[in-house]
């Protein structure tokens, strides 16, 4: 007799007032969860459906009746009864405020397209905070052929010290450094990356929002101008190095690929991958195997003199 199908426990349904309507949720859902499933879009720069929220960014803050300050939908469970608001005025001021305060301390010209557009819809002007804004200006960091650091793109969501350490990799290889103005993302004693305990699985360029971490071959395609979202396509594939069935996202330009991702959604991965994964696509772009001419065919059939 074949084990019984193992089914979750139900969870308690509570019901919530999200802008005004009547919301039905699963008791421990975030306000988040409640919205997106409402169809409502609340910003996120430092969360991630596999990253235990941080609450780092403040970008996701919704009004919540009772409240005496904005709360982060990320985080914040709800509860029977809540009344919860999330296009307010104040709501979107506190968001146009950080975002603005973000882009006017790093470069987000690489970030998410989501991130870009937020940026267009809230109306924000970094630059009314004049030229002496403080800005990192840290040069680009490249230690070798796989990724490139470059900090000033940097907003410190955390994401990336989190999938190093138990979200996903366990290495601990990075972590925030410094203090206010100083604080940044560093290995242990800041030295070189191959000198740290960094083991290249690249998950912390996988979930990392801004570009602050970025494939090499993305640098340099950036770099050099090419860079072409029209000429790109990305194929769906079956990472062959064992047979775990990770499934990869190849990104391509010119049909070489230059980037590679994880569907966060697949139920193997969740969007992390190692090493060989992630990296180990030189050979798909090695040089082609010319066609022999006919001529060669035909000399290569004569008999020996």
């Amino acid at each position: 007799m074949s084990s019984p199908v193992p089914v979750a426990i139900p969870r308690r349904k509570v019901a919530v007032r999200l802008d005004g309507v009547e919301r039905s949720a699963a008791e421990g859902s975030t306000i988040l969860e409640v919205c997106r499933g409402a169809g409502v879009e609340v910003p996120t720069i430092c969360w991630a459906p596999t990253i235990t929220p941080v609450n780092a960014c403040r970008v996701c803050v919704v009004e919540l009746e009772g409240s005496r300050t904005l709360v982060p939908a990320c985080s914040r469970r709800v509860a029977e009864g809540m009344e919860i608001r999330t296009g307010g005025e104040r709501v979107q001021a506190s968001r146009r405020m950080v975002l603005e305060l973000l882009a006017s301390s790093v470069d987000l010209s690489r970030a998410e397209a989501d991130i870009l557009r937020w940026l267009e819809e809230y109306g924000v002007d970094p630059e009314r905070h004049g030229p002496q804004r403080a800005r990192l200006s840290e040069p680009v960091r490249r230690h070798d052929e796989l990724y490139v650091r470059d900090y000033d793109r940097c907003v410190l969501c955390y994401k990336c010290v989190d999938a190093c350490g138990t979200e996903a990799q366990h290495t601990f290889a990075i972590a925030v450094a410094g203090r206010g103005f100083d604080a940044r993302i560093s290995t242990e004693y800041d030295v070189a990356l191959p000198d740290s305990a960094c083991v290249y699985c690249g998950n912390c360029i996988g979930v990392c929002p801004t570009g602050a971490l970025i494939f090499t071959r993305e640098f340099d395609l950036r770099a050099s101008g090419r860079f072409d979202p029209e000429a790109q396509s990305v194929t769906t594939t079956v990472c062959p190095y064992c047979g775990v069935g990770c499934n990869l996202e190849l990104h391509t330009q010119d049909e070489v690929i230059f980037r590679v991702t994880s569907p966060e959604d697949h139920e193997v991965t969740e969007g992390h991958l190692c090493i060989k994964g992630r990296f180990g696509f030189e050979y798909a772009g090695g040089p082609r195997q010319q066609r022999p001419k006919e001529t060669d065919l035909a000399a290569d059939a004569r008999p020996p003199a």
